[in-house]
């Protein structure tokens, strides 16, 4: 129906044209399976894909209601299973198998709520500008719903009669995220008398734009040039320095502040050489940086 809430929502998305073939991850949580809502009323043709971490009791279970929901709503699914092994930082290693096991391009369901939350979470980190601007798309990922919120996602999901599955996992405050979510948030919103998730889009919003023209600026500096770096304004070397670093990483992990100032002090003739990560070494000869390992 063209009022129906998909309808509606799908003016608010980011989708490719129809008939595209699309991966959405699917975890069976309302966001994600609202992804596979508005994939099929956009006119793609969607693949659920349900990423088993065998984490918890029935998990298995799940990708059978991922399975019943897909073929309801017409759209494809494949299951697929990964090993986390039991230990510290589990979220970020659960989250690094399961995006490990999704295809490149996959389309995420993170909403503005996720957005606000990240933000959140990278400021208690330290995380400088780009961590505070808006998640970038990737070759890897595409996030479709960022301009769409939660509870959004759980009246489409309630409008076309399927219901979400409640991972229990997103209650537990071990985890910083769920901590942000369900008190740090709320705090916020008690404080300003307001909804904090818009405040927080808009401001990465407008961070985003100034990142995006700073690094316009840096691209233009040539970061194996100690000289022409030297002359730089500093933000633009930094800038120029963590983009040249970046590349060289298989993963496309931005380097850390530190390694970034190290290598400042190589610009400046304050060292000949500096180690980084992953065993690799910025060397300075001649006025010019290589970078090797």
């Amino acid at each position: 129906m063209p009022d129906s809430l998909a309808h509606v929502l799908l003016a608010r998305c980011e989708f490719p044209p129809p008939p595209t073939p699309v991966a959405c991850a699917v975890s069976g949580g309302a966001d994600s399976l609202a992804l596979l809502i508005l994939a099929v009323a956009a006119g793609l043709r969607p693949t659920a894909i349900h990423v088993d971490h065998g984490l918890r009791v029935g998990s298995a279970d799940e990708a059978l209601m991922v399975k019943d929901a897909a073929g309801q709503l017409g759209a494809g699914f494949e299951a697929r299973t990964v090993t986390v092994e039991p230990g510290p930082n589990l979220e970020a290693r659960a989250r690094s198998e399961r995006y490990a096991a999704l295809p490149e391009g996959v389309l995420t369901g993170h909403t503005a709520d996720d957005l606000a939350e990240t933000i959140l979470v990278n400021l208690l980190r330290g995380a400088g500008l780009d961590g505070l601007a808006p998640m970038r798309p990737t070759g890897r990922v595409s996030r479709p719903l960022l301009g769409l919120r939660r509870r959004e996602t759980r009246a489409l999901c309630a409008d076309v009669g399927l219901t979400p599955i409640d991972d229990p996992s997103n209650h537990d405050t071990r985890f910083t995220r769920n901590r942000v979510r369900h008190e740090l948030l709320p705090l916020l919103g008690d404080i300003a008398t307001r909804d904090p998730v818009p405040i927080l889009v808009r401001q990465s919003q407008l961070l985003g734009a100034e990142a995006n023209l700073l690094d316009q600026l840096a691209a233009a500096l040539d970061p194996t040039d100690a000289r022409a770096m030297s002359a730089a304004p500093e933000v633009l070397a930094r800038r120029a320095i963590r983009a040249w670093l970046r590349t060289t990483e298989a993963e496309h992990h931005p380097p850390t502040a530190a390694e970034v100032e190290r290598v400042l002090g190589v610009v400046r003739g304050n060292a000949v050489a500096c180690e980084l990560s992953g065993h690799r070494r910025v060397q300075r000869s001649k006025g010019r940086l290589t970078l090797h390992g």
